[in-house]
């Protein structure tokens, strides 16, 4: 179970890196791994269970929620990875914890098994607390880019050891500080063909696995949303007890109910074998969309009248607001 929010809140409020007791509470928690099967260690959650997760972290403090879902994100990869890879990073003496990049910054040459892979990639989230790396290169081979059948150049991604990448401390922005999200240089390291993956090719048999990725990236970005609104507001609340919350109140009533009614449905069609078209998945991208972009318009029109106390550093009110527009410049859901 969560902590106390109050608690963890103050904890995380105005840090640039997550204190070690924070830290400590994830490990114990095992909340890196709640995608991860059992069988390699980790919380095997539903669809359902793990949104409400992210989004009760996410309401707790931006940062936290937001490192937690792209970190156990890139830890859902294990889907993706082939059963002996798979063991030999899940099933060691430490839990590992993956992040990385989801843009194409670099190229891996083909020698054999291996891949010599170099390249710079930015907005890695939490750089600072990873043992494995994940990002996407550009396929060489025999001194050639190496194309698919449409002409498209070949991309794999690659999961890569903490201690063979330097991360480059660029992360300045004036939200999400403690996500740590970092660029970070790879120069030259082989690595073997069994840690990379593509994306949508699964080699575990879990539910969640046959959820397109696509649609799994925005319903659990999109509970961050959800989650830090909702913190917002209830700080808002704290200053201001009038019809101005209303609107917000009621936007987020619609997300949280779209969201649990996307991850039934998709849990559903799952269970019985029913293929989630592109159609649906466009609806799920489209909803997330509208809601984020009407909880913008609504926190930006209450937040002129929460007076000072809401532009202090070291304030929720604040953190929360940095965090929840810093989160917008990711452009995740705009249309």
């Amino acid at each position: 179970m969560i902590q106390p929010h109050q608690e963890l809140t103050k904890l995380c409020l105005g840090k640039d890196i997550f204190p070690e007791k924070v830290l400590n509470w994830l490990a114990k928690e095992n909340l890196w791994n709640i995608w991860v099967p059992k069988n390699y260690g980790g919380l095997e959650l539903s669809l359902s269970e793990g949104l409400s997760r992210l989004q009760e972290l996410a309401r707790i403090d931006g940062s936290l929620g937001w490192t937690l879902t792209l970190c156990s994100g890139a830890n859902y990869f294990i889907g993706n990875l082939k059963p002996q890879a798979a063991g030999e990073i899940f099933q060691g003496s430490k839990a590992p914890v993956l992040g990385g990049s989801g843009g194409i910054f670099g190229k891996a040459v083909k020698i054999g098994d291996m891949y010599k892979v170099s390249g710079t990639w930015r907005y890695a989230t939490g750089a600072e607390y990873l043992s494995h790396f994940t990002l996407n290169a550009e396929i060489y081979e025999h001194g050639k880019a190496v194309k698919n059948e449409d002409g498209s150049p070949k991309v794999l991604s690659f999961v890569i050891p903490r201690e063979k990448v330097s991360i480059v401390k660029d992360w300045n922005s004036m939200g999400l500080k403690a996500s740590s999200t970092h660029s970070f240089i790879v120069e030259d390291v082989l690595v073997s063909k069994r840690f990379s993956f593509i994306y949508n090719e699964f080699h575990q048999p879990q539910d969640i696995f046959k959820i397109p990725f696509s649609v799994f990236a925005d319903l659990t970005l999109w509970v961050n949303y959800i989650g830090m609104a909702e913190h917002f507001l209830a700080e808002a609340h704290k200053i201001k007890m009038n019809k101005s919350l209303e609107s917000l109140a009621n936007i987020l009533s619609v997300s949280n109910s779209k969201v649990a009614g996307f991850a039934k449905t998709i849990e559903s069609n799952i269970r019985c074998e029913v293929e989630i078209h592109q159609k649906y998945r466009e609806e799920v991208h489209i909803s997330a969309s509208d809601s984020v972009k009407n909880l913008s318009k609504s926190i930006i029109e209450i937040y002129p009248y929460l007076g000072v106390k809401a532009s202090r550093n070291n304030e929720p009110l604040n953190q929360v607001f940095c965090d929840y527009f810093t989160a917008t410049q990711h452009h995740i859901f705009t249309r």
